[in-house]
C-alpha cells in the first residue's frame, strides 16, 4: 500500500476522527521531500485537515529550490531520493536550520536511523506507518521548535564542572569551547542538567522530551545520548559529565 497502514480513503476517516483535536498552526509549514504520489497525496490532504502549510518536493533539487526560497517549519524527508539519498540533504538542512527533520524510512532502513540522528535528524517513522502517529510525531516535534526558537527561559545557567548550558541563549560550552547540539540533544542535556545527580531512565527521557509515551524508545534515546557524549566528553568511553547507571538510566554527575 504504498507506504500507508491503511488504503487512503481511509485518510478521509481518520481526518474526520481529528477535526475535534488539536489543530495545527496556519502559520506552520510542513515540507515533504518524497517521491511517491500516493505518499504524498495522503500526507497532503491529511496535513492541510490539520491546517497546516504543506510544500512537497519528490527530488534532493527541488527540495533544496523550495527551501532555498520558503520559511519551513518542519521536513518530513524519505531516505531514498531519486536523485540521491536523504541523508546528505539532511545534513545542509542542519547545518543552516534548527527546524526539526523526520525521517521516513522503510523497515528494513532500520539501521540507517543511527546515522539520521548522527546528521541531527530529530525523529523518524518507519513505513508502512499510522497516520495518527505521524500526526502526533509531527505535533510534538513542532511544539518543542516553537519552544527552543522563541521563548527565553531567563538568566538559567547550569554548570557541572568544565560543562555549562546558558538556557537564555541555548548556549552549551565544555571548559570554554562552545558545542553545537541539535535540539533534541539540547532538550535531552538541559533536562539532565536541571537534575544533576538525579538517575532518568530512558522511558523518563523519552516521555519528558518528547511528550508521549515511552514504547520502543530504547534505541531513539540511546542514540541520542550517544551522540551527546560524542560532542561533551572527551572519551565518550569514559565520560565525565553523563554517566549511566547500569539497569536503571542517565545522569550529569553532580560533582562533575
Amino acid at each position: 500500500m504504498d507506504g500507508w497502514t491503511f488504503p487512503f480513503v481511509s485518510f478521509i476517516i481518520i481526518s474526520r476522527m481529528l477535526k475535534n483535536r488539536g489543530k495545527g498552526s496556519m502559520n506552520e509549514t510542513i515540507l515533504l521531500i518524497e517521491d511517491n504520489e500516493s505518499i504524498i497525496m495522503g500526507l497532503e490532504y491529511l496535513l492541510t485537515e490539520e491546517q497546516y502549510t504543506f510544500l512537497a518536493a519528490k527530488t534532493k533539487k527541488e527540495a533544496q529550490d523550495l527551501l532555498a526560497s520558503r520559511q519551513v517549519d518542519l521536513v518530513l524527508l524519505d531516505v531514498s531520493l531519486p536523485d540521491g539519498n536523504g541523508f546528505d540533504l539532511c545534513r545542509k538542512i542542519k547545518e543552516h536550520d534548527i527546524a526539526p527533520v523526520i525521517f521516513l524510512t522503510a523497515k528494513d532502513e532500520e539501521k540507517d536511523v543511527v546515522l539520521g540522528f548522527d546528521l541531527g535528524a530529530d525523529d523518524y517513522v518507519t513505513k508502512p506507518f499510522n497516520p495518527l502517529e505521524l500526526v502526533a510525531r509531527v505535533k510534538s516535534q513542532l511544539r518543542r521548535y516553537t519552544t527552543l526558537s522563541s521563548t527565553p527561559s531567563g538568566d538559567a545557567v547550569y554548570e557541572a564542572g568544565g560543562l555549562v548550558i546558558n538556557d537564555e541563549l541555548k548556549k552549551v560550552t565544555v571548559d570554554g569551547e562552545e558545542v553545537k547540539l541539535t535540539p533534541i540533544e539540547y532538550n535531552i542535556l538541559l533536562l539532565l542538567m536541571k537534575n544533576k545527580g538525579k538517575v532518568f531512565s530512558i522511558s523518563q527521557i523519552y516521555e519528558e522530551i518528547w511528550n508521549e509515551e515511552a514504547i520502543g524508545a530504547d534505541n531513539t534515546v540511546a542514540v541520542h545520548i550517544r551522540h551527546i557524549r560524542e560532542k561533551i566528553e572527551i572519551n565518550p568511553k569514559e565520560p565525565r559529565y553523563l554517566k549511566v547507571v547500569w539497569g536503571v538510566g542517565y545522569k550529569i554527575e553532580a560533582g562533575a
